[in-house]
């Protein structure tokens, strides 16, 4: 910073106070040492104009940033007659500061800072502290607004209601009663994993909205845990969860030489049984993504065993067929395994035992036709449902096996309910 000696009176030396405040505020609160300097010129013009008057545009403040010494001044005009004192100067007074000074000529004076007021003072504290809190918060806001739709650790602080307050280190988050797994009790201290569902700038500071049972935080846990994730060698394609109780996650490898759903387990289990545990024990099924929606149907319907599946792509259906003692394993207590397949696939799931679905149409392979190649087509039943037979059938068009489209669509079952388990995960 350049000025002429005879206009500025260097205080010489260094502002140690001043300097490791600036240093302990830019560690602590992440603001910006720039920023901070322009806080401290703000209130220091503020409080000059407040103690000494004059206008706004004649006041001036600057501050070193490598001696954090300040230097407070006003511009005024050298006349022969002062009438307005804030803006003018007389030659006399203007000489004792520069004695080539002249009529006409501008001469920097300067102000004392130590002859402020109580008033001037306390608002040029304020002045400093307000823009503190707008940095605190601004900074606090860019760092987990980066954090949005992502994990984060945080520890249980108190419970408020029925809601919680997580400490996120530099700020808590919410965690509503909403978006807490049903069962799940969280101590005060202790540590979680949370998803960031979203972080919103308010006057008070940033509101963070996290959840224990979006299926995302799954998939982070994952994407955490197993490398082959993280890397991109293995895609989660897609994840259904009833939070506290159970969970299915397709996985597709696109490497030939990994197995997609090995490398999700580890070996003797280590990386499932990781995120089993930072999930309170929920189960995990880990099954393999298909292309093909007939063999992915199969596959979500694990731990269960398929005979076959029938899938109507145009209208996102299914009929499945499954040995008669599976029946009530591929259903799941209170239906949850086959709800969950239905939203993993995107298609409407009809199970049926082998016995069942002998006399039920639609069910059995030898009532579709097959196509120019190879394909199963329409049923051979007339518009009343009646079985036609393959010689008095009028082909209407090919029955179509398209990709599914990841729903959340209802399940149909017929057949026995049953409360019998579910099986193992598949991990």
């Amino acid at each position: 910073m350049k000025k002429k000696k005879e206009e500025i009176q260097e205080t010489g030396g260094v502002n140690t106070e001043l300097q490791q405040a600036l240093i302990l505020l830019e560690k602590e609160k992440g603001i910006n040492r720039e920023t901070l300097f322009e806080a401290i010129e703000n209130s220091l013009l503020t409080a000059c104009r407040n103690n000494f008057g004059g206008h706004s545009e004649n006041i001036h403040c600057e501050i070193d940033r490598e001696t954090c010494n300040y230097y407070l001044y006003a511009d005024r005009t050298v006349v022969e007659n002062v009438e307005d004192p804030a803006v003018e100067i007389s030659v006399e007074d203007a000489m004792a500061i520069n004695p080539e000074a002249n009529l006409g000529d501008t001469v920097k004076v300067e102000l004392k800072s130590r002859e402020f007021g109580r008033i001037a003072t306390q608002n040029a504290k304020n002045v400093i502290l307000q823009k503190i809190r707008e940095e605190e918060r601004n900074s606090i806001f860019n760092e987990f607004s980066s954090k949005e739709h992502d994990i984060v650790t945080g520890t249980v602080q108190r419970y408020i209601g029925r809601n919680i307050s997580i400490n996120l280190g530099k700020a808590d988050a919410f965690l509503a009663e909403s978006e807490q797994v049903r069962g799940e009790y969280l101590n005060i201290h202790e540590r979680v994993k949370v998803y960031v569902l979203e972080v919103k700038n308010t006057t008070k500071g940033p509101r963070i909205l996290v959840s224990r049972t979006h299926p995302e935080l799954v998939r982070k846990l994952f994407e955490n845990e197993v490398s082959e994730v993280a890397d991109g060698t293995v895609e989660i394609m897609g994840i259904s969860r009833e939070a506290g109780s159970r969970t299915k996650i397709a996985v597709y490898s696109n490497n030939p030489d990994v197995d997609a759903v090995g490398a999700c387990v580890g070996i003797n289990g280590t990386r499932v049984n990781a995120v089993v545990d930072e999930l309170g024990g929920e189960k995990i099924d880990i099954i393999n993504w298909d292309e093909n929606p007939a063999i992915f149907i199969e596959n979500s319907l694990s731990p269960a065993k398929v005979v076959s599946a029938i899938v109507d792509g145009d209208e996102k259906t299914a009929k499945v067929v499954v040995p008669d003692y599976q029946l009530s394993l591929a259903i799941g207590k209170e239906g949850q395994n086959a709800r969950l397949a239905a939203r993993l696939t995107g298609f409407k799931i009809d199970i049926k035992s082998e016995t069942q679905a002998k006399d039920a149409p639609g069910f059995r392979m030898e009532d579709y036709l097959l196509d120019e190649e190879g394909e199963y087509g329409e049923e051979y039943y007339d518009e009343d449902g009646n079985y036609i037979g393959p010689e008095e059938y009028e082909e209407e068009g090919e029955y179509a096996e398209e990709d599914a489209e990841v729903s959340e669509d209802q399940v149909e079952i017929e057949g026995e309910d049953s409360d019998g388990d579910e099986g193992d995960p598949e991990a």
